[in-house]
């Protein structure tokens, strides 16, 4: 069997036992999963998996390809994308803030929250703007 047909399989399994886990909380209840604490444990513990696994196959995935592709490009894309981290560290503010809870973010985490919210921003404006772009040179 090759990979691709390993990783269906592995990510259909994943699936239904999240699908069951989510029917017990449904049959459940509100209250009875209020009440007891514990009827979302085993769903929580499936979204824990199903994230270290993309983690991982992020991680093991973009190390291959970094060594069998294209070094160049990938350096410039790195680039590329810590200069947005640059530019919106620059932007953001460092006012300090106060808390729900009464206490107070410092300015370096203000500077580092707005940067990762300008970053949020600017990657996704140049998303929509790739697909714009690749929309119609398709429609040419």
């Amino acid at each position: 069997m090759d990979l691709h047909k390993i990783l269906k399989i592995i990510g259909l399994v994943i699936s239904l036992i999240g699908v069951y886990f989510l029917a017990m909380i449904i049959m459940k209840g509100d209250d009875a999963i209020i009440e007891s604490g514990t009827g979302i444990d085993g769903f929580l513990y499936t979204a824990y998996f199903i994230f270290a696994l993309v983690l991982v196959a992020v991680f093991f995935f973009g190390i291959k390809a970094l060594f069998t592709g294209n070094i160049k490009n990938t350096l410039i894309i790195l680039g590329a994308f810590v200069v947005i981290i640059a530019i919106s560290y620059v932007l953001a503010d460092n006012t300090p803030m106060a808390l729900k809870d009464g206490e107070m973010l410092s300015e370096s985490g203000s500077k580092w929250v707005g940067a990762g919210l300008y970053t949020f921003y600017l990657l996704g404006a140049i998303a929509i703007v790739s697909m714009i772009v690749s929309g119609f040179k398709r429609a040419k």
